[in-house]
């Protein structure tokens, strides 16, 4: 093996153990964070199981309906003014993205 090869080699090595070092370290000064991440998975694993059973979502829908009109209306409003934001602020930044 020659010098420059050698040279590279051990840049290289030395950068994996700096890379390690630094790895350990984020994961002990994020532990802190592991509560928000773990709720932020629960939501996303929520939405996507709301999206796999609709039908159960709209049941629970139709029967807050049926025993609390006000209460379904409240939150009906809620969820449609929430949804309106959301489009905004998704066009908002879809037009802010550098093309």
């Amino acid at each position: 093996m020659n010098a420059g090869a050698l040279e590279l080699a051990l840049k290289r090595q030395r950068l994996q153990i700096a890379s390690a070092s630094l790895r350990s370290d984020f994961g002990r000064h994020a532990a802190g964070l592991a509560p928000v991440f773990g709720a932020a998975d629960c939501a996303v694993e929520g939405a996507r199981w709301m999206g796999r059973n609709p039908q159960l979502v709209v049941a629970a829908g139709v029967a807050l309906a049926v025993v609390r009109p006000r209460r379904a209306w409240r939150w009906g409003r809620r969820a449609f003014i929430g949804w309106q934001a959301w489009r905004r602020l998704r066009e908002y930044l879809d037009r802010r993205q550098p093309a």
